[in-house]
This record gives C-alpha cells, structure tokens and sequence, in this order.
C-alpha cells in the first residue's frame, strides 16, 4: 500500500517506517496520522514482521502535531485534534501491544508528538545532536500521543512535570541519563544501529517478546497477586510454543537457538 507522507519498507523481518515530511519537519498531520495507524495496524497483522524500526525523513525526526494544519481550521480545531489524536493513539496502542519490538531512530529533534512517539517505543537510540522537547504547554495545549503514560514511567513524575510544564529541551546526553532513551551514537550511524538493534530482536522469540511488553504495560496497574497470574499464564503459553520448546531444546544440546517467532 502506497502512502503520502509516511514510507513502509520490510526486509530481513524489519519493519522500518520513516515519517516522510522532510520540508515540515515531518510534524503529524490528520493525513499523517491515518497512516501511521494504517502502518501500526499492517505490522501487527504480518507474521513476517519481526521488529519495527520508527524515524525520520531528513535531519528532524518528528516536530509533533502540524499546527499551521491546525490554525488553518480555525474554530474547528477541537473536532481536528480529536480526530487526529484517534489515529495517533490508535498507532501508539498498536505499536505498544504487538509482539513485535519497536526501535526508534531518533535522527533529530523529537518534539511534541515526536517525543511522546520515542516514549512509546521499546527501544530508542538517539544521534548526539538530537533533542528532546514536550513543547505542549508552550502553545497552550497539553500532551497527547501516550506522553502522560509513558514518559513518567521512564523518568519519574517530577520530571515529567518539569518537562511538561517549562518545555525545556533535553540534549541526547541528558536523555540517556534520564532514562528517556537508551543510548546515542554519532549522528552518521544513528540509522545503522537501530537497524542492526532492530534485526538482532527480529531474530528472538517475538511472541515471547510480545508477552513482556503486555505484562510490563499491566504491571502498575495490577495487584502483586493478579500480576503473577499473569506471568504464569505468560510463561506456560511460551513453553507451550514452537521458539519455548526450540529454545529447551538449544539449551540442552548447548547451542544457539533458531527462533522462528511462532
């Protein structure tokens, strides 16, 4: 399926998707937005989608929302934005919950929506010149895109407060060391190492992989008791698949399992 402003390549198990709107900093748009949930929902559905690799068009990785598209409304801007942030969320929703992992390349600056997409994503490697910015309250608004999830989770509610409500940006340094992401890289091999990330995760036990990133999401959101119910549904469901009873198998015959995400 051909799409306007986001692009969808999959090889060697990797889905990578890279918002396609290098001249608008790659912001999100309603256009923008369908699509991304039409990506979400395609890798979630392929088998043959093993891990997905998110970035940018160009030297930005995403400005969040488009707000010259939003002034161009005028006082149908409500009835935009919850159209909009229905797609975005349904992308997030579908990015977070599917077996596959999700790396994102941050390539620029992630600002807004951008940010609140690296938040989502399992995995974030970021170039040294990249930042980091909410930038919500800034204009008035406040932050959509699962940020107010995410975000506190990996750093912690005072900062996210900080970062909510004075905007300030983080450099790549800072966001490692704030948990934001995991690590950054010289901005030239940014790509080439979420990819080769990306292609080391497609080769695991991806319904196992799926099955972490569920029981994580549930975690704060559980009883202790209700939760171990559900790691030991999780993990008798893995033993019972073709990667648990391959990766027995390897562990016993002392070699490298061949996982085949079934």
């Amino acid at each position: 399926m051909m799409h306007k402003n986001l692009t969808l390549e999959v090889s060697d198990n990797v889905a990578t998707v890279t918002l396609n709107r290098p001249a608008m900093a790659n912001s999100i748009d309603l256009l923008t937005g369908r699509e991304l949930m039409d990506v979400a929902i395609v890798c979630d559905e392929d088998p043959a989608v093993r891990a997905v690799l998110i970035t940018g068009a160009g030297s930005m990785f995403c400005a969040g929302g488009d707000v010259k598209a939003f002034s161009s409304v005028g006082e149908r801007v409500p009835a935009l934005l919850k159209e909009l942030t229905s797609y975005l969320h349904s992308a997030v929703s579908r990015f977070a919950r599917m077996d596959a992992p999700v790396v994102a390349a941050v390539n620029g600056t992630a600002a807004g929506a951008g940010m609140s997409l690296v938040c989502a994503c399992d995995f974030a490697i970021a170039a040294e010149s990249a930042k980091f910015t909410m930038a919500y309250t800034g204009i008035g608004f406040v932050p959509d895109g699962s940020s107010t999830y995410f975000l506190p989770r990996l750093v912690g509610t005072r900062r996210a407060l900080d970062l909510m409500l004075t905007n300030r940006a983080l450099s790549a340094e800072e966001a490692v060391e704030w948990g934001l992401i995991n690590k950054t890289t010289p901005d030239e091999q940014v790509l080439g190492e979420a990819r080769e990330l990306a292609l080391q995760l497609a080769q695991g036990p991806t319904r196992s992989f799926g099955t972490v990133k569920r029981l994580l999401l549930a975690s704060l959101g559980e009883s202790l008791e209700t939760q171990m119910e559900s790691e030991s549904r999780g993990i008798a469901s893995a033993a019972a698949s073709a990667d648990g009873r391959e990766g027995v198998a390897a562990f016993l015959e002392k070699r490298k399992p061949e996982f085949k995400g079934r």
